[in-house]
């Protein structure tokens, strides 16, 4: 291509995009949504109360809306002040068929799933919900042919009946009768699915949360903890859970063996559609209702009231994704208990004041987060890792082994240890003796200058029980600390073995002189 035609071509390029009509458009849009009109005359004729919200009128409403907001949005009839009304019914009525097509393959699938118990009755608030949505779409059915009467576009000719869409199934299910695949290391999947659907349920406090949240609060949960974004998210690491699942594990002899495994992955698609649905039902507020960041046409004449969309989207699917997500993480816990793979891990005692309130909990909930049984084992005896308190006690022993350690470095220090002296002499030595083992690195000072307590030189002994007792007071009244290369053995799953490891490995959440440090992404679900 020339200089010159690449240059026609770039002018031609920026030339500006021609205008279409009113006229021109409402004949455009006439022939093209008449399909979608018809729909809505339909639905718009339901008795109140009644919802024929089957899957293939869903299916036809949502190839229907879907290609007219396809249409509204190439001519740009969002931004045009004539049709962006038009334009914004057609998506809210996509946006509800959505809504209505998760709730009515969670009701036509509910049979089949395999669920644990939830304190709520479930099936019924799903066809209660299913009522509710069918409702709101045969109300947006009806508004979209008000605005088409306003924007002078002909009324829908004869249309097919509701009935055509009817689903009547014969019960049952096919014979289950294929062989069973040969997978590779299944039972290395199932232990990475529970691990990730535990990382997730860690993950996903905001479902929790907001399931507790009183109707007058529900606007106040936008945009922090709750919003679009996250729940798409979240939505979408479930379904991948699922995925992976029915690629690795679905059809093998494993899945026939362990009947925990079909539980698990039907927990995994139930939270995946009620998060399509909260997802839905976020993007409705954040978009038309909110009034921060709505739009202000759409809130001045609402076509769906905010309460029905609030409580389906906080009282039905957050709340039973929470009771769901709970259930699961029992049965995965469960689930890594009998896979365990069991090993032993050797680290270094928390640099800071031993096993303390911190290093103890972050452990403790490392264990409580796999649910299984971990031992921490200190000169012969056996500590419950998954016990903050039983851990605390490890101190006792760690302490211990720090005298045991300072008495012969003192003797290394020091000519005469056992030598008695006057108290002047005792604090000078004292005094030596803590700055030399500070200097050598094995002794670190949290305060500067440190203050010796009053009972310096008056106890009994000579300089090595008086620099031990001051030492140990010093200890506890966090002016100093004893640094030593004492270790611990944990025993029990690899898996949480490999996550108490990361946490070592990061100074149990804090530096030497006990200020926060940034967890590794691993242990995420530790910094909630």
């Amino acid at each position: 291509m020339t200089k010159q035609s690449t240059c026609s071509a770039l002018a031609d390029s920026d030339a500006p995009t021609p205008l279409i009509g009113d006229e021109q458009f409402r004949d455009l849009i006439s022939a093209r949504c008449r399909p979608l009109l018809e729909l809505a005359s339909r639905l718009a004729t339901l008795p109140a109360g009644e919802s024929s919200l089957t899957r293939p009128l869903i299916g036809r409403l949502l190839l229907e809306s879907g290609q007219a907001e396809e249409l509204l949005d190439e001519y740009g009839a969002r931004e045009n002040r004539h049709w962006s009304g038009f334009r914004a019914l057609v998506a809210a009525l996509r946006n509800f068929s959505r809504v209505g097509q998760a709730l009515a393959h969670l009701q036509m699938r509910l049979q089949a799933y395999r669920l644990m118990p939830v304190d709520a009755d479930f099936p019924a608030a799903t066809g209660e919900r299913l009522r509710v949505i069918g409702e709101v779409v045969a109300r947006l059915a009806a508004g979209l042919l008000e605005e088409a009467q306003r924007l002078g576009i002909p009324g829908p000719g004869v249309a097919q009946t509701l009935d055509d869409f009817a689903e009547r199934l014969p019960p049952g299910r096919l014979l289950r009768n294929r062989d069973e695949r040969i997978a590779g290391n299944a039972a290395g999947t199932v232990t990475r699915l529970a691990t990730e659907f535990l990382n997730l349920a860690a993950e996903s406090d905001l479902l929790g949360a907001a399931a507790q949240v009183s109707p007058a609060d529900y606007a106040d949960c936008f945009p922090d903890p709750v919003s679009e974004e996250r729940l798409r998210q979240l939505g979408f690491r479930f379904h991948n859970l699922q995925s992976l699942y029915d690629t690795h594990v679905s059809g093998t002899s494993i899945e026939t063996s362990d009947t925990d495994l079909p539980v698990l992955r039907d927990h995994a698609s139930v939270i995946f559609h009620l998060l399509e649905i909260a997802t839905d039902l976020a993007h409705y507020y954040e978009r038309h209702l909110n009034p921060r960041t709505g739009d202000g046409l759409q809130r001045g004449r609402p076509v769906v009231d905010a309460d029905t969309a609030m409580t389906t989207l906080f009282a039905y699917a957050m709340a039973f994704s929470s009771d769901f997500l709970a259930g699961g993480q029992r049965l995965c816990q469960g689930i890594l208990r009998r896979y365990a793979e069991c090993g032993r891990l050797e680290v270094p005692v928390p640099a800071y004041r031993g096993f303390h309130v911190r290093p103890s909990n972050l452990v403790a909930r490392i264990v409580a987060h796999y649910g299984g049984e971990v031992r921490m084992e200190l000169d012969g005896k056996l500590f419950d890792a998954g016990s903050p308190l039983d851990l605390f006690r490890a101190n006792e022993s760690i302490n211990a082994r720090k005298r045991r350690w300072l008495a012969a470095e003192i003797a290394r220090v020091h000519p005469d240890p056992a030598g008695e002296l006057d108290p002047a002499a005792i604090a000078e030595a004292v005094l030596f003796i803590v700055h030399r083992l500070a200097g050598e690195g094995k002794i670190v000072l949290y305060r500067q200058p440190f203050e010796l307590s009053e009972r310096i030189g008056s106890r009994e002994g000579g300089v090595l029980e008086n620099t031990v007792a001051e030492i140990a007071l010093l200890q506890a009244t966090g002016q100093l600390d004893i640094r030593t290369d004492l270790t611990v053995t944990f025993m029990g799953d690899k898996r949480v073995l490999s996550d108490v490891d990361a946490l070592a490995r990061n100074g149990y959440g804090e530096d030497a002189f006990g200020n926060n440090v940034v967890l590794p992404k691993t242990l995420s679900y530790l910094r909630r």
